[in-house]
């Protein structure tokens, strides 16, 4: 993921600390640990060739990168899903790789709805043929999120609105918004406020050149995380620590799922970070996530 990314010798110049718990989050956490809550990691694509010799084994085709993806993680940040509508017998072939375990797939609406319909009568016909698909995964359906363009400012938030008001109620939905007047804070708590309302989550990015969009919000209980690393930068791990207390904090008072998708510029050494974050999540909030197996093992930082 290139969004918000600074030039290396800049990394070091950011100012990564989350932002305060907003109170705005009393009204969605009510104080008391969920008796189940859930809690996914995964990455944003399985197709990466890097891996092959990681935590693929060598010689891994394409086809079947997923087969060995589902092993590593508990959850998929479905990016193939934004590019085209994928057909039912698609979506149906990937559901069944992970046919018998706790997985999860979380996919993107497409972004022929997301960036070009401009969420007029346009939007509805391509949104029910992206779910005619994507509810072929079935039992491993997660959330779906809907991410808008980084042009797409509050002033046509009208149109969004309408379009999210009929999205359906049986379907956990996400929204990421991009453009920095979403961010505004009148803006953002009349956003917030109109998701709480309709029980749509507002997705969380935290990424180096775009802090306003680590916001710490939730209008459900519910957290949908977009994490985007620097190549194992040493800011990489300060910033998962701190991560790991805030989840905590949240799962102590009400939190009821949680997912949260590694990202990297250079997809190559997510998987070594992931490692990192589970081995600290597990034992801070008492949880026995998977994280992936590397067919070399060695010191991994």
């Amino acid at each position: 993921m290139d969004f918000g990314r600074v030039p290396d010798n800049q990394v070091d110049l950011v100012n990564f600390s989350l932002p305060a718990e907003p109170a705005f989050n009393k009204k969605i956490l009510k104080g008391k640990k969920a008796a189940h809550p859930k809690v996914y990691v995964g990455c944003a694509k399985w197709g990466r060739k890097e891996w092959v010799g990681k935590i693929y084994p060598k010689g891994t085709k394409d086809a079947q990168f997923l087969d060995h993806y589902v092993k590593h993680y508990n959850s998929i940040e479905l990016n193939a899903t934004h590019y085209k509508i994928q057909p039912p017998a698609q979506i149906k072939q990937w559901s069944d790789k992970a046919e018998g375990r706790d997985f999860i797939f979380c996919p993107k609406v497409p972004q022929a709805i997301s960036h070009f319909s401009g969420f007029g009568e346009k939007a509805q016909a391509l949104t029910n043929s992206f779910l005619e698909g994507v509810y072929e995964f079935g039992d491993h359906l997660g959330p779906i999120f809907l991410q808008v363009s980084e042009r797409y400012a509050p002033a046509r938030k009208e149109s969004l609105i309408a379009y999210l008001q009929l999205l359906p109620k049986d379907l956990q939905f996400f929204l990421e918004v991009r453009h920095p007047e979403w961010f505004l804070n009148e803006t953002s708590e009349d956003l917030f406020t109109v998701l709480k309302k309709i029980k749509i989550g507002a997705v969380i990015t935290d990424t180096a050149g775009r802090r306003d969009c680590c916001h710490m919000h939730l209008t459900v209980p519910k957290a949908f995380i977009r994490f985007v690393g620097n190549s194992l930068h040493k800011t990489d791990f300060t910033r998962i620590d701190e991560w790991v207390e805030r989840i905590k904090y949240w799962l102590s008072n009400g939190l009821q799922e949680l997912y949260f998708f590694m990202h990297m510029h250079d997809e190559a050494t997510s998987p070594e970070l992931t490692v990192y974050l589970v081995d600290k999540l597990n034992p801070a909030c008492g949880l026995e996530l998977i994280k992936p197996e590397f067919e070399k093992q060695g010191k991994l930082f």
